[in-house]
């Protein structure tokens, strides 16, 4: 716990005083009993003694006063509070099959827009990062929870090269973790000894791609890391099943959406795969997106609690007074 204005815990002092004072007090009315006999017993309403029960209400009146004290110094403590709050990559496939018109204006433009909506939409507890990746990786953004600049991010974005989906998941991975993961690919690949890079249970990965893997590492081998990490994947399919014909370089190339690939991901990471159709269905996916609720300390002033636990000792002990005295002291 810490405090606003430390400086009003001297305040404190004057609880000591209280108790000095009330003391005097009850020797005064100690040499007044002498002289009055039995007539001096502190009695209630009904006429019975009530001893050392009359010392009650004064203690609930100093638990109130010291409490009243405290909270001038303005206390703050950490407390856990359930909230939305976590990570989110959004790792776009940037090869140049996504410049295919299957999808208006085309995949990747329809991936940004509807990503630059989702991006909008997202509380300040939500850091967002941007991945690109088409045979390599690319973290363009950070985990971030300035919207600016993951917008500017999304709109540097621009496609070209072939496919590795492996590659876009295990960018995303290091985007997360924060730091370069040292692996050697070959190892993954002859599947060796399981990666260690940490657990990131409110972590997310929006896999926005055609789904068309052309280069290694193989993306089930990442995904499973992924998995152990505690990474969900969510694979968003864009483009269609029966593909399309984009020029790539002078070369007419034919590019379809392969779902067995991306199903294959999202099951492997305990995610879910979508299936984008149009750009309204693309803004829908993003809404259904699972971010779960964690528990996050954050201080917090208690003033209002102290205040407020002050307040009922004063009532408590102004009750029992008047119930048993008549009288409020």
């Amino acid at each position: 716990m810490s405090f606003i204005w430390p400086g009003m815990l001297v305040t404190l002092l004057l609880g000591p005083l209280f108790v000095w004072g009330y003391g005097r007090l009850l020797r005064k009315r100690q040499q007044a009993a002498a002289a009055l006999g039995p007539l001096s017993l502190v009695q209630n309403r009904s006429g019975r003694d009530l001893g050392r029960l009359r010392h009650i209400p004064p203690l609930f009146f100093l638990g109130g006063l010291i409490l009243l004290f405290f909270g001038l110094a303005r206390p703050e403590m950490y407390i856990d509070l359930p909230r939305v709050a976590g990570t989110v990559i959004l790792a776009f496939d940037v090869s140049s099959s996504m410049t295919a018109d299957d999808l208006e204006p085309t995949r990747i433009e329809a991936a940004k827009a509807a990503a630059r909506a989702f991006v909008e939409n997202q509380p300040s507890t939500i850091d967002v990062g941007v991945v690109a990746f088409s045979n390599g990786g690319l973290v363009v953004q950070p985990p971030t929870d300035d919207q600016t600049a993951v917008l500017a991010a999304i709109d540097r974005l621009s496609p070209q090269g072939a496919t590795s989906l492996g590659q876009g998941i295990f960018s995303a991975l290091n985007a997360i973790a924060g730091e370069p993961i040292a692996v050697d690919p070959a190892i993954l690949e002859e599947g060796g000894p399981p990666l260690e890079i940490g657990h990131y249970p409110s972590a997310v990965v929006l896999l926005l791609t055609d789904g068309e893997n052309t280069a290694s590492p193989d993306p089930l081998v990442i995904a499973q890391v992924a998995a152990e990490a505690g990474v969900r994947v969510y694979p968003v399919g864009i483009g269609s099943p029966e593909g399309t014909v984009v020029e790539v370089e002078g070369y007419n190339i034919v590019t379809q959406l392969d779902e067995t690939a991306l199903q294959q991901i999202a099951n492997l990471t305990n995610g879910a795969y979508y299936r984008a159709e149009d750009e309204a269905s693309l803004r829908e996916i993003y809404e259904d997106v699972d971010l779960q609720l964690t528990l996050r300390g954050e201080k917090m002033e208690v003033t209002a609690i102290v205040a407020g636990l002050s307040l009922l000792f004063f009532l408590i002990g102004g009750t029992l007074s008047l119930f048993w005295f008549g009288r409020v002291p």
